[in-house]
C-alpha cells in the first residue's frame, strides 16, 4: 500500500513538473497581458522570451527577445510602429486561428493574416516559442498556421529564411525600435538589395548602383527563388550567389544578422568580453558608412575616417533642418533668382559628389560650358565635374537635388556648389589657380578660374590698411627711441633763453599753436599743467623734450585715426618727423 501511495506520489510530480515546464515556453490559454511582467513566454532552453518589452513611459511592444546577452537583445517585434497601453492591453489567440493584438480600448493594433483553416485545423491551438527565437502558432498535430520567422523585423536569426515574400526594415534608431529608413529585400531582378527610403526619395544603394548590372558584382538575376539563410556556422548564403563567412566562422554561439539604423547590414556574433556576454560585429556590408544613401539627408556631406568615425555637415549657405534627425538633411538659407545668372557663382567641394539627380549628361565638354550649362537653369544647383578613366574625358553632371553628399579624398573629382554670389564667404579654390586632384597619368587639361572680385579687392584693402598702421608704429617707435638717447639737449638749441629757460617761439610757431591766433594760451597769473605731463611717466622727472612729445603723440593719433581718410601716408608721417628735426 505504501509502495503504490509512493508511486501515485511520483507520477503526480512528474506531471506537475511536465506541466510547469509546458507552460513556460507555450501558451495553452488564449491571451497574454501586458499587466502582468510574469505573462510571458520562455524557450525551453531559456534563451528566449516573449511578451510585451517597454519601449517607453508605459508604452509597450508585443516582442521577442534574447536572454543571454548584457542587455536583452530585440530579435522581432510586432507592433513596432504602434505601442500599446500598459494596462488592457492583450495578445490574444482567436477561434479562426489568428493572432490579435488589442490596446486598452479594445481596438486591434496588431493581427496575422491566416489562410482560411477547417475547424479540425484550428482545434487545440498552441503558442510555443521555439529554442531558435521562432514564435509558432500550431495545433496539436503540428500544423504550423503562422510564425514569426515568416515576418521578420530588423534581425535575421539561424535557421531564419528571407524570401521574396519578407524583408528587413532597420529601426529608427539604438533607442527607437519604430521602422527607419533602410530595406534589405530581393528585389524583381531576383537580386538581394539595400534601399533608402527618405522622407522626399528613395534610391538604391546596394550592390554598388552605379554597376551597369549586378553581374559585376557577382550576383546572378537568374535564380527565382529569392531566398536567403544564415547558418548556425556563421555562414550566409543567398539564391543570387551572395555568400559570406563569419570572421569567427565555425564558432558555436549566438548570430544574428541585422540591418542597423545607419542602413548597414551587419553580422554579429555573441562573445564573452570582461566577464558578459557582448555582441562583436563579425562581417558589415559597408566599411565607409559614407557610401551609404540618405546617411546624412539632403544638402549635406557625410565624411568618415577611423578615428573620429562618421561626421555630417551642412553645405555653406544652409542650415540643419531637424536637430534630432540627420535623414531630413539641411535646407537652404538663400534664395536665387531664376534668368539672373550674374547674381550666383559656385564655390568647389573637393573629392565630392553626390549620387543621382542629373538633371543631364554631357561628355567630354570643358569646364566652363559645365558651368554655363549649370547657370542658365533655375533648378540647377551645382554640378560635378569628374575625369572618367575609361574614355579619357571628363564628364559633366548638373544637378536639380544634393542627395548622398559624400566627401573623401579617395574619390577622384569635385562638386561645384550653386550660390549668390551674396552668400560666397569663401571660396576653396586657389587664388587665381584651380587644378583637379588628378591621377598622374590622367591627361590634362585646362580650366579657367573663377573668383570673388569684390571680395579679392577687400583683402587687399585690408592688407595695405593694415601694413600702414604697424609701420605707423615701427616708426614712432623708433623716433622714441631715437630722442630717449639725448634726455638732456642744450637748451639753447632748443630755443629756450639762457637766463629764463623760457622758450623763444616764432610769430609762424604761435600762430599754428592758437590755430590762426583764434586761442588764447596761458591768460592770468596761473596756469594750468600741460596735457603731454598728465601723460608722461613722471619717472622720467621732466627730462624729456616736451614739443617732441607733443608730436609723437599727435602723430601716433593720427595713425589710428577711426576715419581711414584723415590716416597720414607714409611719406607724410616721415616728413613730420623729419621736419621736425630740421
Amino acid at each position: 500500500m505504501d509502495i503504490s501511495i509512493f508511486f501515485l506520489l511520483l507520477c503526480l510530480l512528474q506531471t506537475l513538473s511536465l506541466s510547469s515546464s509546458n507552460t513556460l515556453d507555450t501558451l495553452r490559454g488564449t491571451s497574454l497581458s501586458a499587466e502582468k511582467p510574469s505573462d510571458k513566454l520562455i524557450s525551453e532552453n531559456g534563451e528566449f522570451s516573449a511578451g510585451f518589452f517597454p519601449v517607453g513611459d508605459n508604452a509597450f511592444c508585443f516582442a521577442i527577445w534574447l536572454n543571454e546577452s548584457s542587455t536583452p537583445t530585440v530579435v522581432w517585434m510586432a507592433n513596432r510602429d504602434e505601442p500599446v497601453n500598459g494596462r488592457g492591453s492583450v495578445l490574444s489567440i482567436l477561434a479562426d486561428g489568428q493572432l490579435i493584438l488589442t490596446n486598452s480600448l479594445g481596438i486591434t493594433i496588431w493581427t496575422t493574416k491566416a489562410a482560411d483553416l477547417t475547424s479540425l485545423e484550428v482545434t487545440n491551438l498552441q503558442l510555443q516559442l521555439q529554442n531558435t527565437g521562432n514564435l509558432v502558432l500550431h495545433n496539436s498535430k503540428g500544423l504550423v498556421i503562422w510564425q514569426s520567422f515568416d515576418s521578420p523585423s530588423d534581425t535575421l536569426l539561424p535557421q531564419q529564411e528571407l524570401t521574396m515574400m519578407s524583408s528587413l526594415i532597420s529601426r529608427k534608431s539604438q533607442g527607437d525600435y519604430s521602422s527607419g529608413n533602410y530595406k534589405l529585400f530581393f528585389d524583381n531582378d531576383n537580386v538581394l538589395h539595400l534601399l533608402f527610403q527618405g522622407p522626399t526619395m528613395s534610391s538604391l544603394y546596394w550592390p554598388d548602383p552605379w554597376l551597369e548590372n549586378p553581374g559585376q558584382a557577382g550576383r546572378s538575376m537568374y535564380n527565382t527563388s529569392r531566398r536567403a539563410l544564415l547558418h548556425d556556422s556563421g555562414y550566409f548564403e543567398s539564391s543570387d550567389h551572395f555568400q559570406i563567412n563569419a570572421t569567427d566562422f565555425g564558432v558555436v554561439t549566438h548570430r544574428r544578422l541585422t540591418l542597423d539604423p545607419d542602413g548597414n547590414p551587419r553580422l554579429y556574433s555573441l562573445q564573452k568580453m570582461n566577464g558578459s556576454w557582448e555582441w562583436v560585429v563579425t562581417w558589415q556590408a559597408f566599411s565607409d558608412p559614407c557610401r551609404i544613401h540618405g546617411i546624412c539627408g539632403p544638402n549635406s556631406l557625410c565624411s568618415y575616417d577611423h578615428v573620429s568615425g562618421r561626421r555630417c555637415s551642412c553645405l555653406q549657405g544652409f542650415k540643419i533642418k531637424d536637430q534630432t534627425d540627420w535623414s531630413y538633411g539641411c535646407e537652404p538659407e538663400f534664395s536665387i533668382p531664376c534668368n539672373h545668372t550674374d547674381e550666383s557663382s559656385f564655390v568647389q567641394l573637393a573629392h565630392a559628389e553626390f549620387y543621382g539627380s542629373d538633371i543631364f549628361f554631357h561628355q567630354n565638354v570643358t569646364f566652363q560650358f559645365c558651368q554655363e550649362q549649370c547657370l542658365n537653369r533655375c533648378d540647377c544647383n551645382g554640378f560635378q565635374y569628374k575625369y572618367d578613366e575609361g574614355s579619357g574625358y571628363y564628364n559633366c553632371y548638373p544637378k536639380y537635388l544634393l542627395m548622398s553628399g559624400h566627401q573623401s579624398p579617395n574619390f577622384v573629382g569635385d562638386f561645384y556648389l550653386r550660390l549668390p554670389k551674396a552668400g560666397l564667404f569663401y571660396s576653396k579654390i586657389p587664388d587665381g589657380e584651380f587644378k583637379l586632384q588628378c591621377l598622374a597619368n590622367l591627361s590634362k587639361q585646362i580650366i579657367r578660374t573663377y573668383e570673388n572680385k569684390t571680395v579679392k579687392l577687400l583683402l587687399w584693402f585690408a592688407t595695405a590698411v593694415g601694413g600702414m598702421e604697424v609701420t605707423c608704429v615701427l616708426l614712432v617707435w623708433l623716433f622714441l627711441l631715437r630722442t630717449s638717447k639725448h634726455p638732456n639737449p642744450d637748451p639753447a638749441s632748443q630755443g629756450y633763453l639762457l637766463t629764463t629757460k623760457f622758450k623763444r617761439f616764432t610769430f609762424d610757431e604761435l600762430r599754428k599753436v592758437t590755430r590762426g591766433f583764434k586761442e588764447y594760451i596761458n591768460i592770468g597769473i596761473a596756469t594750468r599743467r600741460s596735457w603731454i605731463e598728465e601723460i608722461i611717466d613722471p619717472m622720467m622727472f621732466g627730462k624729456y623734450d616736451k614739443v617732441k612729445m607733443e608730436l609723437l603723440v599727435k602723430v601716433a593719433l593720427q595713425c589710428v585715426a577711426e576715419d581711414r581718410d584723415e590716416r597720414p601716408s607714409m611719406n607724410q608721417v616721415v616728413e613730420m618727423l623729419i621736419g621736425h628735426e630740421d
